[in-house]
């Protein structure tokens, strides 16, 4: 049988004989393949495999007939990437650099903290708690402050929150009692909530209130708690004589006796040693105190007081 287009087949193997007079490898080839061609009788298989040569073969069958070879069944080769798919074997690295592990984030080293820039108080969202007897100018030198700088600043201060109760007030001045004590603490508590939400939208925030060091953790320490470990404290304590220079041009509720003005004066010593910031704002007005207050924030921020 013949193809129908191209030379003769080989003869089949016999047993018993050799291969067929003048075949050679070379005459091995596959037949193009005709799509939807079907000759009855021709092998559809691949092409027979040429039988190994004997020692010493070089073109020539050697001596004695030579059993055929059973076609190999066809192996299942894995699949395999093209050479240039493959992903080559970095060389061994000498110049010190150190591989990342692949993936994940990276995180970038930080300055060393002497080069680190000192931030500007003046444009940095900040909390701060300015404490002092009363007659120090707590309230004045916090709203110049909060005006003045060129982020949003909000001036919260204790006794306005405190006197937003009208009726049933506790004024101290009448006699401190367990009334005026606790209203006090609800002041203390809603300033603390008002300066967390300014803080959350952005919003600096100073808060000016008569804390005593005798008393840390109704004072010093609930104003922590109220608004957070990043609260900066700074004490304005002038002399007594301005103190009570200060306290005579007052009016109303917020006018105390000069006894109990040196008192609390008395009590206020006690932030000396306390590792606080303190000014002395004996002979500074509004504007330099406010300065000077700049430049003790800057230094609280590089480096935090322990409180």
């Amino acid at each position: 049988m013949q193809h129908a287009v191209g030379s003769p087949l080989p003869q089949p193997h016999q047993p018993g004989h050799g291969p067929a007079a003048g075949w050679s490898p070379a005459a091995q080839h596959q037949e193009p393949h005709h799509q939807g061609a079907h000759h009855p009788g021709v092998h559809q298989g691949p092409a027979p495999v040429p039988p190994p040569a004997a020692p010493g073969y070089i073109g020539t069958p050697g001596p004695g007939p030579i059993p055929p070879v059973p076609p190999a069944p066809p192996v299942a080769v894995p699949h395999a990437l093209p050479q240039h798919h493959q992903t080559p074997v970095p060389a061994p690295d000498t110049t010190g650099h150190v591989p990342l592990p692949p993936g994940g984030p990276v995180a970038m080293p930080a300055p060393p903290p002497a080069a680190a820039p000192v931030p500007d108080p003046s444009a940095t969202t900040l909390a701060v708690l300015l404490i002092g007897p009363a007659g120090a100018g707590k309230t004045s030198v916090a709203k110049y402050w909060a005006d003045h700088r060129r982020v949003p600043t909000a001036h919260i201060s204790l006794d306005d929150v405190r006197e937003w109760v009208r009726s049933g007030f506790a004024d101290p001045q009448s006699g401190w009692n367990d009334n005026s004590e606790a209203q006090y603490r609800l002041a203390r508590r809603t300033c603390g909530f008002a300066a967390r939400n300014f803080l959350a939208n952005g919003i600096s925030c100073i808060l000016d209130d008569a804390v005593f060091p005798d008393r840390p953790v109704v004072g010093l320490g609930g104003w922590k708690r109220h608004v957070g470990p990043g609260l900066l404290p700074v004490v304005l304590l002038p002399g007594l004589d301005i103190v009570l220079e200060r306290n005579a041009e007052r009016s109303g509720n917020r006018r105390l006796t000069d006894e109990e003005v040196a008192r609390i004066h008395g009590r206020m010593a006690g932030w000396y040693g306390s590792g606080l910031p303190i000014i002395d704002n004996s002979q500074l007005d509004v504007p330099a105190t406010a300065r000077v207050l700049d430049d003790v924030l800057a230094r609280s921020i590089a480096s935090p007081p322990q409180w």
